[in-house]
């Protein structure tokens, strides 16, 4: 026993000096300040999955799993690259194989424009290109692509999933109520094709996105829309064909690029990495005030206490996570103003009324905008709508102003397997939420009365705070969505713009002057190898980071090259 002891000590002492080795690497490195050489470019690869703000776990799925890219850090380095002498210009790096959603490349085209506006030059690389790349490279000042790239100019088209065919095989039977016929959601379960309210919905909403992206496109490429129309009809383009159609300006190879921007008496251009360049704080490059304006991020579905990561589900936000970021920027006596800001299309509710609350009580000490990216529905607007101010991207999606509630029998899908249950009850409604009993006609009679009263408060409430008649507000929601145009139109949002314009009215708010610069503060802060280990299960959260990596990411592609293995071989 003596010697299991000794081993056992042993051991732990060694995985305590490693960590220590770890932790000493790891602030040595993340002390050491980058050096940026004069006349360098910045490469800004959108590639892969990207995330609007780094994820819960922290440094540690960045040891294990890769640095996750994300599109505060993409802006962050354009707004620093626009004022910093030592950045001569800008490369995009893009591929049609990326996560950003409409919005968050209309506020990246925003921040391209601004590092143009300061009269640098931005270049475009891409290897493939569809059209939402192309929409966001069309800002840029030139696009590039080798000879073997290609371009995919396809219209607008999609297909939505139902389930409840499978639902009805398997025996399992939703008791499902929704608020109302445009809460689409719920017709995953309950419907095999899309209603009438959905396709309505989702051809207003298209027809506003056409209208922006295609009218971008048109107008930075200098194509007519008609022309746009005749090109999107040959879809499939080579390099070749794409430039003399006046999708792409020239066809390089990166290493003739690079000859091509490089000084004359370098072996190689001058490049900064986004890991890199992250480095450089905003201060070094002058963008700094006396006054401090908070913000604060808010991403992925809503439910649960503590935000993490789920290997299905992707990040988790949890509302005392959250709640807590939002009480800290309240209680700094420093930060002059807060831009909360908002990606989630919904989830629980309760856990998002009490973001929403603690929302409330901030804005009633300190101006709050909320800022919302790609989407920001259903509980994601909820926990907005009490800020001072909301601002959307044209393209934000939005609203969903309705609920669904649900359980599901699934009795049925057990007796296919030779399962059998029996029940005991003491008092009234045992059995109220059984998975083996659908709802009696009295049970479901209470459950929808139950539903519509907690839906009336909250309707009541966004009518107060964006102070829109009860009656009108209906007719806007019911589930309906909206793009951030639209719910400006409808008056669910206060004005149509990106960070830099929600960092604006905050400074009105807080009655700071348009031309005086603030120092600008991101929460959460990401935390440091020794807190992720020792603090509230974080390591656990950055293997499930892992886990999710591997399924969503790793696995599809690994997916996908086969896929385009198999037709190689085919042909």
């Amino acid at each position: 026993m003596k010697a299991f002891f000794r081993s056992f000590l042993a051991s732990l002492l060694a995985i305590v000096v490693v960590l220590v080795v770890i932790v000493a690497a790891i602030g040595i490195k993340v002390s050491k300040k980058p050096s940026i050489k004069d006349h360098s470019y910045l490469v800004v690869d959108v590639y892969g999955e990207i995330l609007p703000y780094f994820p819960p776990d922290g440094v540690i799925a960045e040891i294990l799993g890769g640095e996750p890219e994300t599109l505060h850090r993409i802006l962050s380095n354009l707004e620093k690259a626009a004022a910093d002498k030592r950045i001569e210009g800008v490369i995009l790096k893009v591929s049609s194989n990326n996560s950003l959603g409409l919005a968050s490349l209309e506020e990246v085209r925003g921040a391209v424009a601004k590092v143009r506006d300061a009269g640098k030059k931005v270049y475009a690389f891409s290897d493939s290109m569809d059209r939402n790349s192309l929409y966001l490279v069309s800002a840029c000042d030139s696009i590039i692509m080798p000879v073997t790239g290609y371009v995919n100019f396809a219209g607008f088209g999609g297909a939505l999933m139902y389930v409840k065919g499978a639902l009805d095989k398997l025996g399992i039977k939703p008791n499902l109520h929704q608020i109302e016929d445009y809460k689409s959601a719920a017709e995953l379960v309950t419907r095999t094709d899309m209603s009438p309210e959905a396709r309505e919905m989702r051809n207003w909403i298209l027809d506003d996105i056409w209208e922006l992206q295609i009218g971008a496109i048109s107008e930075d490429r200098g194509i007519s829309e008609n022309r746009i129309l005749e090109l999107m009809e040959h879809v499939l383009f080579t390099v070749d064909e794409a430039k003399e159609a006046g999708l792409v300006d020239e066809i390089l190879y990166w290493d003739e690029l690079d000859a091509r921007l490089r000084r004359e008496d370098d072996k190689k251009l001058r490049t900064v990495s986004q890991k890199t360049y992250a480095g450089v704080e905003r201060s070094k490059v002058g963008l700094k005030g006396k006054k401090k304006i908070a913000i604060v991020h808010a991403h992925g579905m809503i439910g649960g206490r503590e935000s993490h990561v789920d290997p299905l589900m992707g990040v988790i936000m949890g509302h005392e996570t959250v709640s807590a970021e939002l009480r800290r920027v309240r209680r700094d006596k420093d930060v002059a103003a807060v831009v909360f800001r908002v990606e989630s299309n919904g989830g629980e509710g309760l856990a998002s009324d009490l973001i929403s609350h603690e929302v409330a009580v901030l804005a009633g000490e300190k101006p709050v905008v909320a800022s919302m990216i790609d989407v920001a529905a259903s509980g994601g607007y909820m926990i907005a709508y009490r800020a001072d101010k909301i601002v959307a991207d044209p393209t934000t999606i939005t609203g969903s102003i309705g609920s669904i509630s649900a359980k599901f029998n699934t009795v049925g899908f057990y007796n296919k397997l030779g399962i059998t249950f029996d029940h005991i009850t003491k008092g009234p409604n045992g059995l109220f939420w059984s998975s083996q009993h659908d709802f009696t006609e009295e049970q479901r009679r209470r459950f929808e009365e139950n539903h519509w009263d907690g839906f009336n408060w909250w309707l009541r409430d966004v009518s107060e705070y964006r102070e829109i008649p009860f009656d009108d507000l209906k007719d806007l929601a019911m589930g309906r969505v909206w793009t951030g145009r639209q719910a400006k139109q409808n008056r669910l949002i206060d004005e149509v713009g990106g960070l830099d314009r929600a960092i604006e009215l905050a400074k009105e708010l807080a009655e700071i002057p348009e031309d005086e610069e603030v120092t600008i503060v991101h929460y959460p802060k990401k935390k440091g190898l020794l807190a992720a280990l020792t603090g509230g299960g974080t390591g656990t959260s950055a293997i499930r980071r892992i886990l999710y990596q591997f399924i969503r990411q790793d696995l599809a592609q690994s997916l996908e090259l086969l896929a385009n293995s198999e037709s190689v071989i085919d042909q």
